[in-house]
């Protein structure tokens, strides 16, 4: 699996992560979508990684994907920023996965 990310999402998830601690994922999040392979990419930036976490190598920094959800995942990807609609993108050649992404920041917790 090889990600780029654009120098403008790039910038954006500098600004947002702002110095903190933790990891850039990519998260097939299923939450209140009925079942597993009924989901939606996002973007989350976690402080700490699950165990089936692997890590994907960018031209920016490493990103994380859920081994078992490898699968919903296109083989080369592009992470962008569009300042039109103010929200990260993940396009591939051949699909658009998520074309209004948030990068949803979780907090450590004790």
């Amino acid at each position: 699996m090889e990600i780029n990310i654009t120098a403008a999402a790039a910038e954006k998830i500098n600004q947002r992560v702002n110095g903190r601690e933790g990891y850039l994922k990519l998260k097939y999040d299923t939450d209140g979508c009925g079942c597993a392979v009924n989901g939606v990419v996002a973007l989350w930036f976690v402080p700490n990684l699950d165990s089936d976490d692997i890590a994907i190598e960018t031209n920016d920094r490493t990103v994380y994907v859920e081994k078992s959800k490898t699968v919903f995942f296109d083989e080369q990807m592009k992470i962008d920023f569009s300042n039109a609609a103010n929200c990260f993108q993940l396009k591939s050649p051949q699909q658009i996965l998520n074309g209004h992404m948030s990068l949803l920041i979780k907090e450590k917790t004790d």
